[in-house]
């Protein structure tokens, strides 16, 4: 398993944009979480997103806050999380990222979450909660673990302000879709277009454009705006959660085909 950075410097180099899954460890439960990063890896995913479960989800929707409340009432807790990662990273060729906020980081002291995160082998990091003027220590202690910890942009940036979080970004620059929490939308704000393009500007580093993306037909859209991955959440935590694992792992199978095959730039032959 590479780096972030190094498996996007590989996708570009392919010409290819990155479809980035996120689904919440625990939900259903954590056996059924690992075989999901399995068949995500094998399924068209470039990297993976992996949610912990936390009781005060301030950046999720209804569907990921009630995936992480299934998740904390079965028991899943971030040393479960660690844990399991470590065996399942193993397998895997994507590059797995972590999705968790700063309190659980905070209480088990960030050296000591940093160390056993990238003990489990996984490679970055997202922390929603965590603003820029408060992420100097987390990233330079990151840094020294070798773990790629990736700010977020909003509609709402002012372009000083992307200024800043692209040169402190490291992985990717992950710029949010909506302005307010994550969910499945029926269309996206072409906002995302005018964004993109002023991240563009500053920074060669690639973006990711997550939040409200839950079609083919919207992953395809964001990635015609320019973008370098699509992220998926609410959509893929919907299939593999609210039903059993057996239908649930053959929907996520299915739909991330679908999403990568969306996104994959179709091979044109000369007569």
């Amino acid at each position: 398993m590479s780096t972030i950075s190094g498996h996007f410097e590989s996708l570009r180099a392919q010409n290819q944009c990155a479809l980035i899954p996120f689904i919440t460890a625990g939900d259903p439960d954590l056996e059924t979480t690992a075989e999901a990063l399995g068949i995500l890896d094998a399924s068209g995913a470039d990297f993976i997103e992996l949610g912990v479960p936390y009781s005060d989800p301030l950046a999720d929707g209804p569907v990921i806050q009630a995936a992480a409340t299934r998740a904390l009432k079965g028991g899943t807790r971030l040393a479960h999380v660690l844990e399991m990662a470590q065996s399942a990273t193993r397998k895997l060729r994507s590059p797995i990222i972590l999705f968790t906020y700063y309190n659980p980081i905070l209480n088990l002291g960030v050296q000591q979450f940093l160390k056993q995160v990238a003990a489990s082998g996984i490679k970055g990091l997202v922390v929603p909660d965590l603003p820029l003027e408060e992420a100097d220590d987390l990233l330079q202690s990151a840094d020294t673990e070798g773990i790629e910890v990736t700010l977020l942009v909003t509609p709402n940036s002012s372009k000083e302000r992307i200024e800043a979080i692209a040169r402190q970004s490291r992985g990717f620059i992950y710029l949010v879709s909506v302005t307010g929490v994550t969910g499945v939308r029926s269309e996206l704000q072409t906002r995302v277009k005018d964004v993109l393009q002023e991240i563009r500007s500053v920074t060669d580093k690639p973006i990711a454009v997550g939040f409200g993306i839950s079609t083919p037909e919207q992953a395809r859209q964001v990635k015609d705006w320019g973008a370098d991955a699509v992220i998926v959440g609410s959509a893929f935590v919907q299939r593999l959660g609210e039903t059993t694992p057996y239908r649930g792992l053959r929907a996520i199978r299915d739909f991330c085909n679908d999403l990568k095959a969306s996104i994959t730039p179709t091979v044109k032959i000369k007569n």
